[in-house]
């Protein structure tokens, strides 16, 4: 693992996660362990509307993080419009850590890389029910107020779980718009992290 990755993950590990947080993420925590313990691939389906920013951090530190602590999970993403994957949160994940190649112009493909044997997260925006994502059998997980509250059922999902982040959009074009990016990616992380570190095998 690339050592500033690794460096990444540990800050994510030590971030202070509210009580608040915490009741959110429960009812997540609990949807993993009845799929690990009926010996099931845990499927998620990160979605926000334009699937650009967070549920591209969402399915990416999952994923990694399901990974690295021995869960079998499929982790996906999507919208209720395509867009592409922000360039911004390209950045911030390149600047976590991660080994990023590109594939394509308009919307391209990134396939993305925690480890050196790991396989490729594959991100690009997407409409949620998208063939690259699984098609029934997962939990949607509305990382935004706008998808959740305008997609009132999900074809396919099995639970919804609101579990919402602010939009680091928000700082586009700003000072503070890398640092916001980074800070959002990392809460991200650090939930994601303590989420599969609930698990039990």
């Amino acid at each position: 693992m690339n050592p500033t990755l690794q460096t990444t993950i540990n800050k994510a590990k030590t971030l202070p996660i509210s009580e608040e947080r915490k009741a959110i993420l429960q009812e997540f925590i609990q949807y993993i362990q009845q799929k690990v313990d009926a010996g099931k691939t845990v499927n998620l389906n990160f979605i926000c509307t334009h699937n650009s920013r967070r549920s591209q951090f969402s399915q990416i530190w999952a994923q990694t993080a399901a990974d690295l602590n021995g869960i079998e999970a499929a982790c996906f993403s999507g919208g209720v419009e395509v867009t592409e994957f922000n360039e911004r949160a390209v950045n911030s994940i390149k600047r976590a850590g991660f080994r990023v190649t590109k594939n394509g112009l308009e919307n391209p493909k990134y396939f993305i890389f925690h480890s050196d044997d790991s396989e490729p997260i594959v991100a690009f925006s997407k409409i949620f029910d998208d063939s690259a994502n699984a098609p029934t059998g997962f939990a949607a997980i509305m990382t935004c107020s706008h998808a959740d509250e305008n997609c009132p059922f999900i074809p396919g999902a099995e639970a919804r779980i609101p579990v919402r982040y602010e939009d680091p959009k928000a700082f586009d074009g700003t000072p503070e718009e890398s640092e916001k990016y980074d800070e959002r990616s990392l809460q991200i992380a650090s939930e994601m992290f303590y989420v599969f570190s609930k698990i039990k095998k």
